[in-house]
């Protein structure tokens, strides 16, 4: 009967093939979404993290009090991670001045810091434990970090180590056939591999979306962004319509 109320309190999803191709999409969107309002409407960059803050917290709340998995509320919550995290990333790199290298350092430690934490106050940093309110928090928290800190590294990689948006992507998408293959051919720690591909399709989606919605001269192929933002929800929604997702089975994985 406990294993059954533990496998009811699952809300995260099983990561399978569509799950990664949902999470770039929903990275990508991050990208182009988190652009059409702080620079399409001129928002800036502090009023941009204030609005998706606050949607952040919105859905998060909801998640947390949702009694079980529900696929639309659960991408809908990971939209919001990665729209706040590329207005905050681009905030600190930018209008603060710490710079991407600076500002993916900080992140980097406190990504890190948010999985020890967790470790040790639940005993994993596995999806299938995400079963209770407290890993959801830090499952979370651990999201708004990692999906922060690949706007900063893509950003970073495309921009400031000068390989461009379609190398950039090149890189991310060969890291993490990298990630792909140790998965299957060695012993190393299934929850490690999860979350270092969950980090790598984000630095891939800014780099994609940046791509996407770009200058010419800069690189990019100057696609509207409300329209790409538009097409990519509409992905989404389709995805999950589509390919019905479960719940993670509920486990003790480190």
């Amino acid at each position: 009967m406990d294993s059954e109320i533990k496998k009811a309190l699952a809300k995260v999803p099983e990561a399978t093939l569509v799950f990664w191709l949902l999470k770039v999409a929903a990275t990508t969107l991050g990208e182009t979404g988190g652009d059409a309002v702080t620079m399409s409407m001129n928002l800036g960059y502090l009023v941009g993290t204030a609005i998706f803050a606050v949607l952040f917290l919105v859905f998060v709340a909801l998640q947390i009090r949702a009694k079980r998995f529900h696929p639309y509320l659960y991408w809908i919550t990971i939209i919001a991670t990665t729209t706040v995290g590329t207005t905050l990333a681009d905030f600190a790199d930018r209008s603060l001045g710490i710079g991407y290298a600076g500002g993916s350092s900080i992140l980097l430690a406190l990504l890190l810091a948010s999985l020890f934490l967790w470790y040790r106050s639940m005993g994993s940093i596995s999806i299938q434990s995400v079963n209770s309110k407290r890993a959801e928090l830090f499952y979370w928290v651990t999201i708004l970090f990692s999906q922060t800190l690949g706007t900063a590294l893509g950003d970073w990689t495309a921009d400031s180590a000068g390989f461009g948006y379609t190398r950039a992507a090149i890189l991310f998408g060969s890291l993490l056939l990298v990630v792909l293959v140790l998965n299957y051919a060695t012993k190393i720690s299934k929850p490690i591999l999860f979350w270092a591909a969950f980090i790598l399709t984000r630095p891939l989606g800014a780099v994609v979306g940046d791509f996407l919605d770009k200058p010419l001269a800069d690189g990019g192929l100057n696609l509207s962004r409300y329209v790409a933002t538009a097409v990519l929800v509409g992905f989404i929604a389709l995805g999950i319509w589509i390919f019905p997702q479960r719940a993670a089975r509920s486990g003790a994985g480190h």
